[in-house]
């Protein structure tokens, strides 16, 4: 039987319901609309969602780079950098006409995110107080970019734990927060290097774009586009992190996931899990924000200037943010038919501690246990989009066949994205 795509049978399913005498329909049409016409229109959900092709997250990958930085390094270097401004600046700073820069600290640090340490790319350029911020030369155009490589290494871990090769996957996404340049594609980059056929393309979606990602594959399995989908999330972070603002300068570090998606029917790995339910959702906000771009040279006198780097409201993020996730995961959840009893773990987004004790508090009504919702940020801080994978990739071979659980990201956008998985 030839393949037929399931959301085309929907629209025939629809217009027959609309117009019963409809007879412009192909054999496997006919099918569809005879089972609907037993069935009943009201129940055309559930026939979707057993001739629907089920697919599994069969693999993930993380690449962590090689240098860590601590929170005693991270306060030793933005103190010395305060303490010589504001001894540069004595005397406006006592005239009025310019700020004291307060000092950080570790106990300052750790309560408000938890974060504990942070790995990057490249840490002497970030420790000097007369830079802070990393020294890493350019590549020529013939050389692998940073990013590409990242994502490369990431991608070999997760096609190894799904029991596939290059050869196998159709689609490449790349999905994260920050591409080093804006063409060509880094997705297609990344393709050329592994040696895949096929095609890939960038998205980017903030800290959700590894969701975001998923759900974009799963939609490219579903619909026979793609046999299997690799969603790589490469987050060079620290390179729009201002590390001179004392609000923001420990909350970042660098890190890249990568997710096999596919068809459950063709699956071989020993790390499968079925994608159960999606949910996206974005509402625009200016709480967090960068600026930079390619237009920023139509203006002299805004380049190099702190709206260019990241930025955000934090307590307004803390209020917002928090509750919009905890109510898009019980909506998830419901509409795949899942108590909030059932479910056994929630990778959480890894940008605050202090938010994701809440966020769980919201949908458990209580606090969670330590191995209900994992943390890595403690010693990874923000990857972005990369967080919330990380804890799925380090915290999910535990877990017993049909154990469901979350993944969920959110930020900046506002978007949330959240994948509802059950391990097979």
């Amino acid at each position: 039987m030839p393949r037929y795509p399931v959301h085309a049978t929907k629209i025939k399913l629809a217009q027959h319901i609309a117009a019963p005498g409809n007879t412009k329909l192909s054999t496997v049409e006919h099918v569809c609309v005879k089972f609907a016409s037993l069935i009943g229109a009201t129940s055309i959900a559930k026939f979707e969602s057993l001739t629907m092709k089920q697919v599994v997250i069969s693999g993930t990958g993380l690449y962590t780079p090689p240098f860590s930085i601590s929170n005693e390094e991270l306060v030793t270097c933005f103190n010395a950098y305060a303490e010589k401004f504001n001894t540069d600046n004595a005397d406006a700073i006592a005239a009025g006409e310019v700020t004291a820069l307060d000092l950080s600290s570790v106990a300052f640090i750790e309560k408000a995110s938890g974060i504990k340490s942070r790995y990057v790319m490249e840490k002497e350029g970030i420790l000097d107080p007369a830079r802070m911020v990393s020294r890493i030369p350019e590549r020529g155009d013939d050389e692998l970019s940073l990013q590409a490589e990242m994502a490369v290494a990431a991608a070999h871990d997760a096609l190894a734990r799904a029991g596939r090769t290059p050869a196998d996957i159709d689609m490449v996404l790349v999905a994260c927060s920050n591409m080093q340049r804006a063409y060509p594609a880094m997705a297609v980059e990344v393709q050329d290097a592994l040696g895949i056929d096929g095609y890939g393309f960038d998205m980017n979606v903030a800290c959700s774009s590894a969701t975001f990602g998923i759900q974009q594959a799963v939609a490219a399995v579903q619909s026979g586009q793609a046999r299997a989908v690799l969603v790589l999330n490469p987050e060079i972070t620290s390179g729009h992190l201002n590390w001179r603002d004392r609000d923001s300068h420990f909350i970042f570090g660098d890190a890249c996931t990568a997710i096999v998606v596919e068809a459950k029917d063709t699956a071989v790995s020993q790390h499968q899990f079925e994608i159960i339910g999606t949910e996206l959702k974005t509402r625009f906000s200016n709480a967090i924000r960068n600026n930079f771009g390619f237009l920023n040279r139509f203006d002299e006198s805004g380049v190099g200037k702190a709206d260019k780097l990241f930025r955000q409201q934090g307590r307004k993020v803390f209020k917002e943010v928090c509750p919009m996730a905890a109510e898009m995961i019980k909506a998830t959840l419901a509409k795949a038919g899942v108590e909030v009893a059932q479910v056994s773990r929630y990778w959480l987004h890894q940008a605050n501690l202090n938010m994701n004790l809440l966020i769980a508090r919201l949908i458990l009504g209580r606090d969670a246990e330590a191995n209900e919702a994992p943390v890595i940020l403690d010693t990874y801080a923000n990857t972005s989009s990369a967080g919330s994978i990380i804890a799925f990739h380090k915290y999910q071979d535990d877990m017993a066949a049909g154990a469901t659980g979350v993944i969920c990201s959110f930020g900046a956008g506002y978007s949330i994205g959240c994948v509802i998985v059950r391990k097979v």
